[in-house]
């Protein structure tokens, strides 16, 4: 290796620091510094490059520790110096001393006494080449052990030269005059002497790799290739058919050569390059063996989205408003604080990872120049107390003490949640929303749809498909979940407006709102229509599914019936947060109405200003809602199956919403204390694509995007039915141009990435996987799509033919769009008038009756030795008998 020595006897400026790291193309370097200076205007040079640094004679313990706290490698100094330094430690010292050895044996004792340093500096006269012969001559001389990294400086040796000492495990200090790429010590020329091939045609596998490392691919290099490389510091090649090839020179991806490096058997070549353009490999792709990974890939990404980021979108916004980025870092970095668990950390650590490469991309900072202050902090040498400020330390006391008072049970609110929120308390202390509640940064999520083929699967991979993607698991969502039931049922109001406080920002006095009448409630006249034209349309769909008393006459006397009544009180459940869903609330407030329920209360996130959707209130007035509760999450179903001081306690729970909703009422309704049942668990939305190559590629693309946009947990699947490769593409491109223009793309592309296309060779395939994945919703977009519709056997809905919408089912054409998810459409079906309605039946036997049906009773009542059971028919059969 070279090590390029430059003097400085003044403070550097920019330019010479340019000068100095652009010199640098193989080895190291070091500074010759010739009298007392900061190091502080060093300290860019010292994370650029890896230095070493030879201080002037009257150099302090101090200042070398300076140095060494700043990067340096090691510290050139004579021996007898290090006896008046005993702080500096011995391995980042280097013995400097003449490479003749004097009458004296103090040097030789440096080499051998115990705590000595393991480099050594020979500095050989000007009269003394620098040969092999020479440099081992000096060390048998001063008995330098073999553990010893050896550094010779003195006059350049001959390029022959150099490569013998080099491969013999020698180190060359040179003066930077002499190692620059344009130099009289031929950089090329020495690396030629010291690499050998061992292909016929004399060309060194070279690796080229980028400034993190990452492989690009593999090329070869000859003489000549690695000379104009080094010369035009660019990525310079040997084809093996082409000769040389000077990358990007057609293609425009160019490389600046950053460094050269030579393996340990000195066959093959390291090339350090500054990839330009699209990325080294020929396939369009950052490099041969893939695309860019982890924080590399997101940085590249966050880079392009900073050109290309919609108006209004939220990254545009991150890149635009430094107070909103402030904002998300200080609270993810909170959140991070608290994490206990390992997914916990993990997933906030990606949090504070993805704005903090906001952050750096804004301020043009790469992650080599992360990587280079992280590696400067590794050498140093003094070592702080490491105690936090203050305000931090209080902070993180009292972070750590609320998530540990809440046991991370506040983190179920319907809304994302804000930094706003981070001042708002539970049982008087601040809480932590967990991971999986937030919108997770969406940009680097989604490139394309994963696609599987059907017919490669096996039966276990085709059940892992049908997993839907986990927010979190159950035993977690429990243990998140249950403290606020329990804190809602002890405090009831007090509990739902801290946490309405703490989630959504909204100061309440009081948890809930009477419904205004319908004629106050302001909205546009179209919106109003069209609200209109949807309550019509479901109203008449609901009110057609009532049905009449059913009555039978099983056997002659025997007469049963059965007949539904409404459910008398019900809580109604309408997600906010994200997206504002009145079409949620008209889903649930008109088959409740249909079904004659007395007592309607609606729940629905507050704004932060505690009004409510004009949309949902309108909804609301039109159904004879009186009442609204102002809370989402968790806390809003407890404070309906518990009831609170100002909340009527329901009988029945309905409505969709997210992983914490969906627990919260299937813990409610295992509590048998609670005595309140649910229409089912209903959490992130879904759909299933049908579509064969009659589908238009746009059509399918609006359906899965139009299930995408409503949170980042949904899940969306294509179904291909034997589509040829440049019909799928075409779909996979319609995909993302229709994301690129929807303003909850951030969203989208979150649940895109947890989605993926099925390729099948037959409908049969396709229905199969269909039955077995169970989705909310399936849209059949396929040739003579009504005549599978009765091959379906689970599915929440169904949308037949290219013209039936997923829309128009979630809003208008007047079935139910509260359905079933996570596969539950196998056993539950969505909410309908009889959701809102008990079933009782009734029996009504004659004498004749009894007598037909009455042994037969008493019969299996003995058998289950039911003694009161035979006997009340046996009394009355008597009876019957006596008359």
């Amino acid at each position: 290796m070279i090590v390029s020595t430059h003097h400085l006897d003044k403070e550097p400026d920019s330019e010479w620091l340019d000068t100095v790291r652009n010199s640098l193309i193989w080895g190291e370097l070091n500074i010759n510094i010739s009298q007392p200076m900061s190091v502080k205007p060093l300290e860019p040079l010292l994370r650029a490059c890896k230095c070493s640094v030879q201080l002037h004679a009257d150099a302090t313990e101090d200042e070398v520790l300076d140095y060494l706290d700043a990067g340096v490698l090691y510290v050139i100094l004579p021996p007898e110096k290090l006896n008046t330094m005993p702080k500096v430690p011995i391995n980042r010292v280097a013995h400097c001393v003449p490479a003749i050895k004097s009458d004296s044996d103090s040097l030789s004792k440096s080499f051998s006494s115990p705590g000595s340093p393991i480099l050594a500096v020979l500095e050989f006269p000007d009269d003394m080449p620098v040969t092999l012969s020479n440099v081992t001559k000096s060390c048998r001389e001063y008995a330098i052990p073999d553990s010893y990294q050896i550094i010779v400086s003195g006059k350049a040796p001959s390029v022959e030269e150099a490569a013998l000492v080099i491969k013999a495990g020698y180190t060359i200090q040179m003066d930077g005059a002499l190692t620059s790429p344009d130099g009289p010590l031929n950089i090329a020329g020495i690396l030629n002497s010291m690499v050998k091939s061992d292909r016929p045609d004399n060309l060194v596998p070279t690796v080229v790799v980028d400034e993190r490392q990452m492989c690009l691919g593999l090329v070869y290099s000859s003489a000549k290739s690695l000379e104009e490389a080094i010369r035009l510091r660019r990525g310079v090649y040997q084809s093996r058919k082409r000769g040389l090839w000077f990358k990007g020179e057609s293609s425009g991806d160019t490389q600046d050569l950053v460094g050269v490096d030579v393996d340990c058997d000195f066959d093959s070549l390291r090339f350090v390059v500054r990839q330009h353009g699209v990325g080294f490999c020929h396939l369009q792709r950052y490099g041969c063996f893939g695309s860019r990974q982890g924080l590399d890939a997101m940085l590249g990404i966050l880079q392009s989205r900073k050109q290309s980021a919609p108006e209004g979108s939220y990254t545009k916004r991150l890149f635009d408003d430094n107070k909103l980025l402030q904002s998300k870092l200080l609270e993810e970095a909170k959140e991070l604080a608290v994490a206990t668990t390992r997914e916990e950390v993990a997933w906030e650590a990606a949090d504070v990872l993805y704005f903090t490469l906001v952050k750096c991309v804004n301020s043009g900072v790469s992650l080599s120049d992360v990587e280079g202050m992280l590696e400067q902090r590794t050498r140093r040498v003094r070592r702080r107390k490491g105690d936090a400020k203050p305000a931090a330390a209080a902070a993180a006391a009292a972070a750590v003490a609320a998530a540990a008072a809440d046991n991370g049970a506040s983190a179920c609110s319907s809304a994302p949640a804000s930094a706003a929120n981070d001042a708002a308390t539970v049982n008087g202390a601040a809480a932590s929303p967990p991971p999986a509640q937030k919108v997770e940064p969406a940009d680097q999520q989604f490139s394309s749809l994963n696609v599987h083929t059907y017919s490669g699967l096996s039966d276990a991979d085709r059940e892992r498909l049908c997993k839907r993607p986990a927010v979190l698991d159950s035993e977690r969502l429990m243990k998140i979940v249950q403290p606020i039931l329990a804190d809602v049922r002890s405090r009831g109001d007090q509990a739902v407006l801290e946490l309405t406080a703490k989630f959504d920002g909204a100061q309440l006095k009081t948890p809930v709102m009477a419904v205004p009448p319908l004629a106050e409630i302001q909205l546009p006249q179209d919106v109003r229509d069209a609200i209109e034209v949807a309550y019509a349309n479901v109203y008449k769909f609901h009110h057609a599914q009532l049905t009449d008393t059913l009555t039978v006459e099983t056997c002659p006397g025997v007469h049963c019936s059965r007949f539904s009544r409404p459910i008398q009180k019900v809580g109604l459940y309408v997600p906010g947060g994200s997206a504002v869903l009145p079409s949620t609330a008209l889903m649930l407030a008109v088959p409740a109405t249909v079904a004659g329920c007395e007592n309607v209360i609606l729940a629905t996130p507050p704004r932060k200003d505690g009004s409510i959707s004009p949309e949902v209130l309108y909804i609301a007035a039109r159904c004879g809602v009186k009442t609204i509760l102002l809370a989402g999450g968790a806390q809003a179903v407890a404070a309906m199956a518990y009831g609170t001081q100002t909340v009527s306690k329901v009988d029945k729970v309905c409505g969709p919403g997210n992983s914490f909703v969906t627990m919260a009422k299937m813990l409610v309704q295992n509590d048998s204390t609670a005595q309140v049942s649910i229409d089912m668990p209903a959490g992130p939305s879904e759909v299933m694509v049908v579509a064969d190559a009659s589908a238009r590629p746009d059509f399918v693309a609006s359906d899965l995007l139009s299930q995408a946009e409503h949170g980042p947990d949904s899940q969306v699947v294509l179904i291909a039915v034997d589509l040829a490769a440049d019909r799928l593409t075409a779909i996979q491109e319609e995909v993302k141009s229709q994301l690129e223009r929807l303003p909850r793309s951030e969203t989208a592309s979150v649940a895109l990435s947890k989605s993926y296309v099925l390729s099948t060779t037959s409908m049969e395939e396709a229905i199969a996987f269909a039955n077995q994945y169970a989705p909310e919703h399936l849209i059949l977009n396929v040739q003579s799509a009504e005549t599978y519709v009765d091959k379906v056997k689970n599915a929440g809905s169904v949308f037949v033919g290219p013209y039936s919408p997923e829309s128009c089912g979630d809003y208008a054409s007047g079935t139910n769009h509260t359905l079933p998810t996570y596969g539950y459409a196998k056993m539950y079906s969505g909410v309908s008038t009889s959701t809102f309605q008990k079933q009782i039946t009734s029996q009504q036997l004659t004498r004749e009756g009894l007598a037909n049906i009455g042994p037969a009773v008493a019969t299996l009542a003995a058998v289950e030795g039911l003694d009161a059971h035979r006997n009340a028919v046996l009394v009355r059969l008597d009876q019957l008998k006596q008359e």
